[in-house]
C-alpha cells in the first residue's frame, strides 16, 4: 500500500515539475500534468477501479469512500483526491453526510473509459505535436512519422470511446475476486487433472478394443 502511494505521489510530483525540453529552434515542450499514454498512471487505474465498481451498483445506490476503497484496494489519500477529480468533471455525485459516498452521475453505459482518460489526464494525446504542430516541433510540415501517431491516436481515441463503464462492471470487488479466483484456480486445476487421467484411461481403453478387433 505504501509502495503505491508512493509512486502515485511520484508520478504527480514528475508531472508538475518536468523540464521544458527544446525540439528544434522556438519549439518547447510545455510542462503537463498528464501521464503518457504509453503508460497510464496509478491515478487512471485507481479512478477505472472505482468506477468500475460503483457501475454495478444500483444507479441510486450511494456507495461510501470506505467501501471503494476496501473492495478496489485503492489508498485512501488518494481515492479522496481522485473521486473529488471525477466529481467536478461530472462523471460522479458526492453525497454529504454520515451515510453519504458517490454514485454516478449518469448510466454506465454512457461513460466512456476514453471520458474518464480525459476527465483525469486532459485529451488523449500520443504526441505533443499532434495537437500543438510547429509550436511542439518544427519539423512538423515535413515530418514522415507524424501520419502514423496521428491514426494510432485516432484508433485508440475510438477504441475507448467505444468501452463504457457497463461493459467493464465490477460488482464484487477486486479483493473478493482474486480470493475466489484463487479458489477456483486450485478447485480447476485440480478438477482438470483429474478429467486428464480420465480420458487418458478411455483412450488405452479404446485403443485395446481396436487391437481385439
Amino acid at each position: 500500500m505504501l509502495v503505491e502511494e508512493a509512486q502515485l505521489a511520484q508520478e504527480e510530483k514528475l508531472g508538475s515539475q518536468r523540464e521544458v525540453m527544446t525540439m528544434g529552434k522556438g519549439a518547447h515542450h510545455r510542462p503537463t500534468e498528464r501521464s503518457s499514454l504509453m503508460n497510464i498512471g496509478r491515478r487512471v487505474d485507481y479512478a477505472i477501479r472505482a468506477l468500475s465498481y460503483l457501475a454495478a451498483q444500483p444507479l441510486d445506490q450511494i456507495v461510501s469512500r470506505r467501501e471503494i476503497q476496501a473492495k478496489q484496494d485503492i489508498p485512501a489519500h488518494f481515492l479522496s483526491k481522485i473521486m473529488k477529480r471525477l466529481a467536478s468533471g461530472g462523471l460522479v455525485k458526492s453525497h454529504m453526510g454520515t451515510r453519504g459516498g458517490f454514485t454516478l452521475k449518469k448510466s454506465p453505459a454512457q461513460i466512456s473509459l476514453k471520458e474518464v482518460y480525459e476527465c483525469l489526464e486532459g485529451p488523449l494525446m500520443l504526441m505533443e505535436c499532434l495537437q500543438e504542430g510547429e509550436r511542439a516541433c518544427r519539423y512538423c510540415a515535413v515530418c514522415s512519422q507524424i501520419s502514423v501517431w496521428n491514426e494510432a491516436q485516432h484508433m485508440l481515441a475510438n477504441y475507448l470511446a467505444g468501452v463504457s463503464l457497463q461493459q467493464i462492471a465490477h460488482k464484487v470487488g477486486l479483493r473478493e475476486e482474486l480470493a475466489h479466483w484463487g479458489q477456483r484456480g486450485y478447485r480447476n486445476s485440480a478438477r482438470a487433472e483429474s478429467e486428464g487421467v480420465a480420458v487418458l484411461g478411455f483412450m488405452r481403453e479404446k485403443e485395446k478394443i481396436s487391437v481385439l478387433t
